[in-house]
């Protein structure tokens, strides 16, 4: 993978200024542990890195390796037991539940490995439950521009994986999120499902300038990524970036 990238912490040719302009989100010291009963277990230890606006981040990391805790606790979706996260000025690792639902309502979409499909309403009533959450009342173009006007009235039942997906997504970018977390979005379904998914994920991220933060054990994804961040044991191994990402068509599955 090292020959596809270069340390991002040590390129001189951007400046601290130009890089504080553009980052988005500041991860500062990012601790989290478990309690297995004997000892504490890191999720998270000491983590710190940025992500800049637009950007699409790849988390890459074993099973365990603290990855989607990561994303959780960037997210919004779990409180980290110390350090700090930034969304511009925003401090959301001191926002109580409350300001920490809001904040979610507001900023960030989700798209996880499982749909969360709610199963007694059609296609057209889940993509609306992420709409409502904005105001948003453009729901049949974002329908049909994930592959499935014709199929607005199924129910999750009657939509295959890769079609469920694409609710899933649907209904998140409905929000209009500024920051859009995937959790294995490709992990249930088979090889050429999931490269139309990541084909869909890739083509809003350029046309939109949306900001994508994925995490995936699969390490081919990381030539797709402008950033990637290795984690292993709660810790980050390394942060590379990539200013020519691969074609989806020349990575390997």
């Amino acid at each position: 993978m090292k020959e596809y990238f270069s340390h991002s912490v040590c390129n001189k040719s951007v400046t601290k200024a130009k890089e504080k302009n553009n980052t988005m989100i500041e991860v500062r010291n990012l601790t989290k542990t478990y309690d297995n009963g004997e000892s504490k277990l890191f999720a998270l230890n000491d983590v710190s890195f940025n992500i800049e606006k637009g950007e699409f981040v790849v988390i890459l990391g074993a099973s365990g390796s603290g990855k989607s805790t990561l994303l959780n606790t960037v997210s919004g979706l779990e409180k980290a037991d110390s350090g700090s996260i930034f969304y511009g000025e925003r401090e959301i690792s001191i926002f109580t539940d409350k300001e920490l639902t809001a904040f979610r309502k507001e900023t960030v979409g989700f798209v996880f490995q499982a749909y969360y499909l709610l199963p007694n309403l059609n296609v057209v009533g889940n993509v609306k439950m992420g709409a409502s959450l904005s105001g948003n009342k453009e729901i049949e173009s974002i329908v049909e521009a994930v592959g499935l006007k014709g199929k607005e009235n199924r129910f999750p039942r009657q939509l295959s994986g890769g079609e469920q997906q694409r609710v899933s997504i649907a209904r998140a970018l409905a929000k209009n999120p500024k920051v859009l977390f995937c959790d294995e979005p490709t992990g249930a379904l088979d090889e050429e499902t999931g490269r139309l998914i990541l084909e869909y994920l890739l083509k809003i991220q350029k046309e939109q300038g949306l900001t994508i933060v994925m995490v995936t054990h699969n390490s081919n994804f990381a030539t797709l990524a402008t950033k990637v961040v290795t984690m292993n044991s709660g810790k980050i191994l390394d942060i590379t970036t990539n200013e020519n990402p691969l074609p989806l068509s020349e990575i390997r599955w």
